[in-house]
């Protein structure tokens, strides 16, 4: 995309930018190239040392060949084919999980085209060989995009890849979209609004946001005139503000403008996995899909739950033998501490975690509320004099947890899900809060890997209910992996 100067006249009947704003388009589209680039080139890199890696598991640094050199050479070439065809270097239309979503996948697909590659050229790539790649490139891959995601975040932060943003629409879904692309860390710079219809007085009086008049909407070189003028790199539709031929018009304006044109669907955040877009005549519509945990898909979440559970218990005892010793040693009295919970549909279960506080510790509440730290019908006190030395070390990195694997094994919980509330929390629930019981609670979820104690009540259960919203394999997947560096930084645990 060249840049160009903004100081052509203004199209008829149009108002110009404030002169201020009078600037060349910003680089963010050449700079989010540039990123993907520089993330094809880490995901190689990656690529090429978990192969190494893993020969070297499987073979010894004796067998490093001339052979090895060539594999890995056509691994690279068809994996980052792959990547591309599930279109992995789009970084800016991507959320995280959806991201994860299309890694798991690639890899899978490319560890399954492997076989047939190496009938075909002869090459060495042993079942073992390929097992071991796929699991270390998964995660040297992951763990470099997360690096990557930190990168882009301050860059969208400091405006480097924000977006010089038109709003079109000045209906009620027009400034919502509007206060929420104003976030900084969302990466787009609302600079301009057409008034499709009546404006808000609150915006008439926003000076950085300049209005245009509804002609500009319908009028493609009226339109492509404004987005030169205000240096615009992305033209933001409110569904419901338009008509289809003005969509068809802004379309082609953004088109030929060569810019972003993004669509609001006027739809609670889904996940894009649970959307289906499809052409009807001369329109196109989207298609939600059930996100509704029964049949096949609850026996596959209890499958994944019974696996990875049975491995993780397994790991773990050595864990367990050490921090049972460490509770009888510094406080004796039991080692468990069983609280009763509330499950999927209202079902009250024992949930097991290893004790953390002085014997007694429940006796002792009535006299501490007046120092509840938490909202709603939470209870959580930072400095809690009922926690023992040992238990605020095992809370510190959620060691007191790990007893509600038998929980999950009994079919109580899950490993995902939401966090299993007490009885008198859920006697205060609002009617709205109760669709959290609709699945079994989870070990973790949103509420563990995005703050824990320091989100609101409110926040967390709707957390919760997105999570239920949006359920699928993939996504449960996606919240363990994001579970351990959650659990490894400590935000929140207390």
């Amino acid at each position: 995309m060249s840049e160009r100067a903004t100081s052509k006249p203004e199209p008829s009947g149009l108002p110009g930018p404030e002169p201020d704003q009078v600037s060349l388009r910003s680089d963010v589209l050449p700079r989010y190239r540039r990123l993907s680039r520089a993330i094809a080139a880490t995901d190689c890199l990656s690529i090429v040392a978990a192969m190494f890696i893993a020969y070297v598991a499987r073979f010894g640094l004796g067998g490093v060949s001339m052979t090895l050199a060539l594999s890995i050479a056509v691994a690279i070439t068809l994996l980052i084919g792959v990547f591309c065809s599930f279109r992995l270097y789009s970084i800016q239309h991507m959320s995280p999980a959806e991201e994860f979503r299309r890694l798991i996948a690639a890899l899978g697909v490319g560890a399954a085209i492997m076989p047939l590659v190496s009938y075909w050229s002869q090459l060495p790539f042993s079942r073992l060989w390929l097992g071991l790649t796929w699991v270390f490139a998964t995660v040297l891959c992951l763990a470099s995009r997360q690096r990557w995601h930190r990168v882009m975040g301050r860059m969208r932060s400091d405006g480097r890849l924000a977006y010089r943003t038109l709003v079109v629409g000045a209906n009620e879904e027009a400034m919502s979209l509007l206060r929420a692309i104003r976030l900084p860390s969302l990466g787009f710079r609302p600079v301009g609004i057409v008034l499709t219809g009546a404006g808000t007085a609150g915006h008439r009086a926003d000076p950085s946001i300049v209005r245009v008049p509804p002609e500009a909407a319908r009028d493609v070189d009226a339109l492509r005139g404004v987005i030169e003028d205000m240096a615009v790199d992305c033209v933001f539709v409110a569904s419901s503000a338009v008509t289809p031929d003005v969509m068809s018009q802004i379309a082609k304006a953004s088109r030929l403008e060569g810019i972003e044109l993004r669509l609001s669907a006027n739809l609670p955040y889904v996940l894009p996995t649970r959307l289906t877009v499809q052409p009807l005549r001369d329109l196109t519509v989207i298609s939600l899909q059930s996100a509704t945990l029964s049949g096949g898909q609850a026996a596959a979440k209890r499958a994944m739950d019974l696996l990875l559970g049975s491995v993780a218990l397994i790991l773990t005892i050595p864990l367990f033998l050490g921090i049972a010793l460490a509770i009888q040693v510094s406080s004796g009295g039991p080692i468990l501490f069983r609280q009763e919970r509330v499950g999927r549909q209202g079902r009250p279960f024992t949930l097991l975690k290893f004790r953390t506080m002085v014997p007694g510790a429940e006796a002792m509440l009535i006299d501490l509320h007046d120092r509840n730290e938490a909202d709603g019908p939470l209870f959580k006190i930072r400095d809690d004099p009922r926690v023992t030395r040992v238990g605020r070390w095992l809370r510190r990195w959620s060691l007191d947890e790990l007893p509600q694997l038998v929980n999950v094994l009994k079919g109580d919980m899950s490993l995902v899900g939401p966090r299993p509330p007490l009885p008198r929390e859920v006697r205060r629930y609002a009617d709205w809060q109760h669709g959290r019981l609709e699945v079994a609670p989870g070990v973790t979820g949103l509420w563990q890997v995005e703050g824990r104690s320091e989100l609101s009540f409110d926040k967390s259960v709707r957390r919760d209910l997105f999570y239920i919203e949006n359920w699928s394999l993939s996504f449960d997947l996606f919240i363990l992996v994001k579970t351990v560096p959650a659990l490894l930084s400590r935000r929140g645990a207390y």
